[in-house]
């Protein structure tokens, strides 16, 4: 993690490559069902120079996605500290949230039907504060559940003590 803003000497743990092909999943079905039907449209409409300028924006939108997918996977990244859990993400825009255990009031998972045949699931932090929320997309199921457990546990023993 080369930040200047993240505390030195934290131990990152990356979030799951799966992802990206997950991510990539899902714009290859955007794809299937958006691009026939824009074709098609096109087509009938403004005719067959309209088709070529939109297949040259769709190639370079996709080599676009292609290049951005793994470069936002290496963005994500979480350190879980003694007092607080830190999360980071973003490419052109980074950005680091530090979420209190003590501030936690409920931590979700979930996992739709792609990332359950990918073994992934997403961790949602919740606190009082809707701008300190956070969560971490990609997570194994087992690392999810697990980070799950030891922040319910964390936040319940640190609400417990202020």
């Amino acid at each position: 993690m080369e930040q200047l803003f993240v505390p030195p000497g934290e131990s990152w743990q990356p979030v799951s490559r799966k992802l990206v092909t997950v991510r990539f999943i899902v714009l290859a079905s955007t794809l299937v069902l958006v691009v026939p039907a824009l074709a098609i449209g096109l087509w009938f409409v403004m005719g067959g120079w309209a088709l070529v300028i939109a297949l040259g924006v769709l190639v370079t939108s996709v080599a676009w996605a292609g290049w951005l997918i793994p470069r936002i996977w290496r963005s994500w990244g979480y350190s879980e500290r003694q007092d607080d859990l830190l999360v980071t993400h973003g490419v052109m825009f980074r950005k680091l949230t530090v979420v209190p255990y003590g501030r936690m009031q409920f931590v979700d998972v979930n996992s739709g039907p792609l990332d359950r045949k990918f073994g992934l699931a997403t961790v949602q932090l919740h606190t009082a504060s809707p701008a300190t929320d956070a969560r971490i997309p990609g997570l194994p199921a087992d690392e999810a559940a697990r980070l799950r457990d030891r922040l319910s546990a964390l936040g319940e023993a640190k609400a417990a003590g202020l």
